[in-house]
């Protein structure tokens, strides 16, 4: 199994943020793609809370704007070229980097 120094991008926003009228999630997902990133993923949480504390929760009459999570794994090169291009768009949200191993990269 070979391996190879990498990048985890995790990008923290609310399932309600959007941008020019879209889940702001899909624009990131589009984004990366066009960018010619590896992947992204995307997930939704059950609970959570940020900066402001307030802690999102489902309830059944609103919108609980759930956390979601948009996870990117690359070379530490493709994330720089995304940062400008999502730092365009997440203005609310939480971008962390940490550095990874990469064991099995994925076929393009």
């Amino acid at each position: 199994m070979t391996s190879a120094p990498g990048q985890l991008m995790r990008i923290h926003i609310g399932e309600d943020d959007t941008w020019q009228g879209r889940p702001l999630y899909q624009e990131i997902v589009d984004r990366c793609r066009q960018a010619g990133a590896s992947g992204a993923t995307v997930y939704r949480a059950i609970e959570g809370y940020g900066g402001g504390s307030f802690i999102r929760r489902p309830h059944f009459l609103h919108s609980a704007d759930l956390p979601i999570v948009v996870t990117i794994i690359d070379s530490a090169e493709k994330l720089a070229e995304l940062r400008p291009l999502l730092d365009e768009i997440v203005d609310e949200g939480l971008i962390a980097l940490s550095a990874v191993e990469v064991l099995r990269p994925a076929a393009r």
